[in-house]
């Protein structure tokens, strides 16, 4: 008796996912930040009258409706990318305003709004890093993304690149599957890839490809060995010395006079950043772990320095994870979205590291 083929339901990640959700986190991140500096700007106006007011939440709301719709009637490649930068955007937009949502007052600039949007951001990026880890090249995943790809030729836009691209992947499937029918699919497809017919068009860079190639090209001929290892290790030293200053005078304070403490602490409570004595607290223990993380990013530019760079970048690379992982959640508590400045100058000597460990030191051990 013949078994009838069970169904499959497992999960496929889709081709090109890491790229719509990069493009998704892009559009959050400068939503929210360029919402705010419009609104700092701007004076915080409103839209509607003494009865109405309409938040930039329902354009959010809005955005999301649209970028859930458009997957789900277009099969076009470029619905995808659209779906992903509106996504991006009306998430922006709508967890914005989140400490309207957990306050009775309904406080947009309720102090821990800004950690939860930073949270909520972080969570996505984890997201995000796990969508980029390859997955198996098993003969299910790879056929999809081959049809997906076949729209290519419905479209016209297929280039050799592609093309050739795709052969390889099904002639390297072919023989990991013992499945009859997904032995003739993947002969037929072979068989009408390589048709002499078949219309091909010359290869045309997106817009996000040329921007790469100009970026790549810039990093070769300007990025040196020896000028971006200066840069790095006179950004660690900064980055620490201006942490360091500020854990210094709060350690003096805390150990001298306790008038001293006060008259240190006591701008903060002007501005309404400390409003009781348990956030003081959480603000000396933040400016504790940033003073521990400068120094220790003072003894990483050391390590570049005295020729240890694998040490030291792997050292500066850890500590920067932890300041942007943990230690900028309270940051943005105290500091708000001014906060963000800091977040991006951190974040780009991180990727000024990894890229010279993966340019001139990764290279040279090989």
């Amino acid at each position: 008796m013949i078994q009838e083929p069970q169904t499959i339901r497992a999960a496929v990640k889709r081709e090109n996912a890491e790229r719509y959700m990069l493009l998704s986190l892009v559009s959050f991140a400068s939503t929210v930040i360029l919402t705010r500096l419009f609104l700092q700007l701007a004076g915080y106006p409103q839209l509607g009258n003494s009865q109405l007011h309409i938040a930039h939440v329902l354009w959010g709301g809005l955005l999301l409706f649209i970028a859930s719709l458009l997957p789900l009637i277009l099969a076009n490649r470029w619905a995808y990318n659209t779906a992903a930068v509106l996504s991006g955007v009306g998430v922006g937009l709508f967890i914005d305003e989140v400490g309207k949502f957990i306050t009775q007052n309904n406080d947009y600039f309720y102090p821990p709004a800004a950690p939860i949007i930073y949270a909520f951001f972080l969570l996505t990026v984890l997201i995000y890093l796990r969508v980029r880890r390859p997955v198996e090249s098993e003969p299910r995943t790879v056929l999809y993304h081959v049809l997906e790809n076949m729209t290519e030729v419905l479209d016209h836009d297929l280039d050799p690149t592609e093309k050739a691209r795709m052969e390889k992947r099904l002639a390297n499937i072919y023989t990991m599957t013992s499945d009859p029918d997904l032995q003739a699919l993947i002969s037929s497809l072979i068989s009408f890839l390589s048709h002499k017919h078949l219309r091909l068009v010359e290869p045309k860079p997106g817009y996000a490809q040329r921007i790469g190639k100009q970026i790549s090209l810039f990093l070769k001929k300007y990025v040196t060995q020896p000028k971006l290892k200066m840069f790095l290790i006179f950004s660690l030293g900064l980055m620490g010395v201006f942490v360091i200053v500020d854990f210094v005078r709060l350690a003096t304070a805390a150990f001298t006079l306790h008038a001293e403490l006060e008259a240190l602490l006591a701008p903060l409570i002007d501005q309404g950043k400390l409003r009781s004595a348990q956030e003081a607290g959480w603000f000396m223990i933040r400016t504790v772990l940033e003073g521990v993380t400068g120094f220790l990013l003072i003894i990483s530019g050391g390590m570049i320095v005295t020729g240890k760079e694998h040490k030291g970048i792997q050292l500066a690379v850890i500590c920067l994870v932890i300041w942007l992982s943990f230690i900028n959640l309270l940051a943005y508590y105290f500091d708000q979205f001014s906060a963000v400045v800091t977040t991006l100058i951190q974040f780009f000597v991180l990727m000024a590291l990894t890229y010279y460990r993966r340019k001139f030191l990764q290279t040279a051990t090989e």
